[in-house]
C-alpha cells in the first residue's frame, strides 16, 4: 500500500465521519482524476430518503458532472468499504479505471468477497481493485456506527 493510497484513503475516512455525524452508514468516497480529487460522497441514505444514495453513486455523479462526461476511464475511486453490487455496477458503467477500498464487506460486497461485478468477463469494463487500505479504521467506523445503533 503506498503512501498515496493512504493519503486518499484518508480522505475517504473524513467523508466516512460526515456521514457517521448524520447518524448515516459511515461510508465515505473520493474521485481522483490526474492526481486531484474531482468529487467526494458519503453515505445519505437516510437524509436523502434514497436507498441509491450511496457514498459511492453521489461521488460518480459529482464527479460525471465536474468532468463533464459519463466516462471516468482516467479516475480512481478510494472508498471506506468494498462497494455493493449497485455501486459496482455503476463502477463498470462509468468506467472507472481503479478502485481502491478500506474494509472487505464479506455479506454484501461486489468487487470479489460475495461478487466480483468489477471483474466480471461477460461485461464490457474491467477495474483493477485494490482493497485493505486503511482497512482497521474504515473497519472501525463501521464497527461503532453498529454498536451504537444496537444499544
Amino acid at each position: 500500500m503506498g503512501k498515496i493510497d493512504k493519503i486518499y484513503m484518508s480522505e475517504a475516512i473524513k467523508e466516512a465521519r460526515k456521514a457517521l455525524e448524520e447518524d448515516e452508514v459511515p461510508i465515505g468516497c473520493v474521485i481522483v482524476y490526474k492526481g486531484r480529487i474531482v468529487s467526494r460522497g458519503y453515505n445519505q441514505v437516510e437524509r436523502l430518503h434514497d436507498p441509491t444514495a450511496h457514498a459511492e453513486m453521489l461521488a460518480i455523479t459529482s464527479a460525471t458532472l465536474y468532468l463533464n462526461s459519463k466516462w471516468l476511464n482516467e479516475c480512481s475511486m478510494y472508498v471506506t468499504i468494498e462497494p455493493c453490487s449497485m455501486c459496482a455496477g455503476a463502477l463498470v458503467l462509468a468506467r472507472v479505471k481503479d478502485l481502491c477500498f478500506g474494509a472487505r464487506d464479506p455479506k454484501a460486497g461486489a468487487c470479489g468477497s460475495v461478487l466480483n461485478i468489477v471483474n466480471n468477463k461477460n461485461l464490457n469494463h474491467r477495474i483493477k481493485v485494490k482493497g485493505g487500505i486503511l482497512e482497521e479504521q474504515c473497519s472501525d467506523l463501521l464497527k461503532e456506527f453498529f454498536k451504537k445503533k444496537r444499544t
